[in-house]
């Protein structure tokens, strides 16, 4: 089974790319969902999540308050940093035991949608990077259509996130997002008759 792992940064339209690629024959993991069950209430990452920040994190039953472990962790790098020691192996490991199971169950190729791909060193669990980018302005209004988050509050999300250029610069294939739905299926899908037929970016 081959691999590519998806990134970008906010409003870059990386689900959007996820969903061209289910249609067309991926299988799709979303990395942030498989993020939640290191939360899960009484597993060994929740326990050790709590254990560090407190268990004013926790909700009523017991979950933690991802809200209230934000508003602890962003803005704050030493304790962002301690946070994502305890989640990214845990993600990671949870990510590595999907493939498995998709490979075994017949599956030829998967994707990984992934915003802190690179920020957790996963590159080398793909045979492929992709990272979809699109204009500021552009991601900006878009967030601000699907969110309703205001314009400031995605600029901050922007700054504390990796730069375009910088992903762009490390990526193994580039989805330019700036045109209609459109333009980025018929990019995307010519994406990936390239990585299925087997050929490398570029070539």
């Amino acid at each position: 089974m081959r691999t590519i792992g998806l990134t970008g940064g906010i409003g870059s339209g990386k689900s959007a790319v996820s969903d061209i690629l289910r249609d067309l024959g991926a299988f799709v993991i979303d990395a942030d969902v498989v993020a939640h069950e290191v939360y899960r209430p009484d597993s060994d990452g929740w326990r050790e999540v709590v254990e560090a920040f407190g268990s004013e994190i926790e909700g009523p039953s017991g979950e933690v308050d991802r809200g209230k472990l934000a508003a602890i962790v962003f803005g704050d790098s030493a304790q962002l940093e301690r946070l994502n020691r305890i989640v990214h192996p845990r993600t990671r490991s949870l990510i590595a035991e999907r493939l498995g199971q998709a490979e075994k169950s017949g599956e030829t190729a998967a994707v990984v949608e992934a915003a802190i791909l690179f920020e957790a060193g996963w590159e080398d669990m793909f045979d492929e990077v992709w990272v979809v980018s699109a204009p500021e302005e552009t991601a900006i209004r878009r967030v601000s259509e699907a969110r309703g988050i205001d314009e400031e509050s995605t600029r901050s999300r922007m700054r504390a996130q990796m730069s375009n250029e910088d992903r762009l610069g490390r990526a193994g294939a580039a989805i330019d997002n700036s045109g209609s739905l459109d333009d980025l299926r018929a990019r995307v899908t010519a994406a990936w008759d390239r990585f299925a037929a087997g050929v490398e970016p570029g070539d």
